[in-house]
């Protein structure tokens, strides 16, 4: 029989596996929604100033989950569920908060803290609503939802493309209709195949939360 300090070692060992997996897949997924990010802001029409802006944005608009991995991936993670939500709705604020004292441009700020507000006023932090939600953040909320979709997550295996951007249609009160039909018209053209791939080699990773949490769906 294991020895309590033996069963302390190995639930260290699983959280910081976890915790490492979890820089892993934000960087991946930062990556993925920075890449999508630039060519939506072209597609739109935006100065390339503004472009590159997006896909600095994008790469860092989770940065404050990152500060919250210890509350969010506890060994016992049954009874962590509505404990996470509260914890993920504040990582927008925090993401804000890291990067302004960075020195990040408004531009950045802004849309780091409201990519997660909705079109129709539902999202957070701020319940915006429209045009009050600053472009950057309209466009950040489109391909963070896109790249989520085509990515497996600990709690469910990847949407196929068809079916995301389904899923995107059926929920697109949540988005600016003239930034999602931008998305729309780019989504099969030869610049996009890119994130396709990259998309599939993010998938392909080993992360041990597959094997622990699904019980080899994947």
């Amino acid at each position: 029989m294991e020895s309590a300090r033996e069963v302390m070692a190995e639930e260290d060992v699983e959280l910081s596996n976890i915790l490492t997996d979890d820089l892993e897949e934000a960087i991946d997924h930062g990556i993925l929604v920075s890449k999508i990010a630039y060519l939506l802001a072209q597609e739109a029409g935006c100065d390339e100033n503004f472009c590159y802006t997006m896909k600095n944005a994008g790469f860092i608009h989770d940065i404050g989950k990152l500060r919250l991995g210890k509350y969010l991936y506890g060994s016992n993670r049954n009874t962590l569920i509505v404990e996470e939500m509260k914890y993920i709705r504040m990582h927008s604020d925090i993401g804000y908060d890291i990067l302004r004292k960075y020195g990040y441009s408004e531009e950045i700020l802004s849309a780091v803290l409201c990519h997660h507000e909705n079109y129709d006023g539902s999202g957070y932090p701020g319940n915006l609503k429209g045009h009050q939600i600053p472009l950057g953040a309209r466009i950040l909320r489109i391909c963070d939802v896109y790249a989520a979709l085509i990515s497996d997550r600990r709690y469910r295996c990847s949407y196929h493309k068809e079916a995301a951007i389904q899923l995107m249609i059926e929920e697109v009160k949540n988005f600016d209709m003239k930034l999602f039909l931008h998305f729309l018209s780019i989504v099969y053209t030869d610049s996009f195949k890119e994130i396709d791939r990259y998309a599939r080699q993010i998938n392909k990773k080993n992360f041990s939360w597959k094997n622990i949490l699904h019980d080899g769906t994947y």
